[in-house]
């Protein structure tokens, strides 16, 4: 059996219909009282990509609000737990998370993704998948060197070491947004502010109803 390489995109499965449920986005959104809406989290390793989307989750949750957070580590021990970090795993990782936060935007909640995601044309496939409005890239900015300060992980000690190839940053490209919907200076900007930055975004664009 010959193995499907990671990246390929190639259409197999045939008399395969769409099926229209009676359920719809619309209607979750009216009974919910919020639209649904992909969040997508990008940046270095330690730019604080997870604890920002976490964060942003739990404020959503206090307030009653449907939503859930698609972390990178975490859907590395399933979903995509058969791919590397070459470039071409890079881009069947977010194939697939693409995937599942349309699915999950289907499903009138408000899905978080924290994701390095280097590669700007796979972010652009992802956004490529829904409507305008529905994406939101969320850039969180801090410098390579806050990163390495911060290193939760251990990750970029063993980059330099060459003890973790194709390390983003270090051996591999990352490649910022040129016009994210939110730019926020994780390095610099305490979370609270952050979060703030994001839900007040959220609010403008009608995603979540207005603060009271």
């Amino acid at each position: 059996m010959t193995a499907t390489p990671a990246g390929d995109t190639t259409v197999k499965a045939t008399n395969v219909v769409w099926h229209q449920h009676a359920v719809n986005r619309e209607d979750r959104a009216r009974q919910r009282g919020h639209r649904s809406a992909i969040l997508w989290f990008t940046g270095l390793s330690g730019s604080g990509k997870s604890t920002l989307a976490n964060a942003v989750n739990a404020e959503l949750f206090q307030h009653g609000l449907a939503a859930y957070v698609l972390d990178g580590d975490n859907i590395r021990h399933g979903l995509c737990k058969d791919l590397g970090f070459s470039d071409a795993d890079r881009e069947e990782n977010i194939r697939r998370i693409g995937e599942v936060a349309r699915l999950f935007l289907d499903a009138g909640v408000i899905v978080l993704t924290a994701f390095v995601s280097p590669f700007r044309s796979d972010r652009d496939r992802a956004r490529s998948l829904v409507a305008d409005g529905d994406f939101v890239e969320i850039h969180c900015a801090a410098s390579l060197s806050v990163c390495e300060e911060r290193d939760p992980k251990g990750l970029y000690a063993k980059a330099r070491a060459g003890a973790i190839k194709d390390f983003t940053g270090i051996s591999s490209p990352y490649e910022e947004p040129e016009s994210p919907e939110l730019r926020l200076n994780t390095g610099e900007q305490d979370l609270a502010s952050c979060v703030a930055s994001v839900l007040d975004h959220l609010r403008a664009k009608g995603i979540l109803p207005a603060a009271d």
